[in-house]
């Protein structure tokens, strides 16, 4: 006995292929622009909890030690705008700073990020 299902061919093989991958370089690189901000963010908070936990007695080494680690990882915050208080027996570092995300002209969006660790 024979089956009446029919075997449907795809058509439009290569276009199908070139726009999904189109959309995917799309999606690729929207989650980068999007992603390394957050990333940046996420590493730099990590390392100021680290230099906060370590850093009891001297409040200007903090500082300089959390502005290199701003440059190094292209934060865009002056020394100035870093504010480290010295508690009893913790250490409190402040600071803003926003992020301009730029989707080729289409799609703009204004990121701010703010870390206030007390170690």
């Amino acid at each position: 006995m024979k089956s009446s299902r029919r075997h449907i061919a795809p058509q439009g093989g290569f276009v199908t292929a070139l726009l999904v991958l189109v959309i995917l370089a799309a999606c690729v690189y929207v989650g980068y622009q999007f992603g390394l901000p957050y990333y940046r963010y996420e590493a730099f908070k990590s390392d100021v909890k680290e230099i906060a936990r370590l850093g009891l007695g001297d409040v200007e080494k903090v500082r300089k030690e959390v502005y290199e680690v701003a440059e190094d990882l292209k934060i865009p915050i002056e020394e100035k705008d870093i504010i480290v208080t010295q508690k009893a027996h913790a250490v409190r570092v402040v600071t803003e700073w926003s992020v301009d995300v730029d989707i080729q002209g289409m799609y703009h969006k204004q990121l701010v990020f703010k870390v206030d660790i007390e170690e």
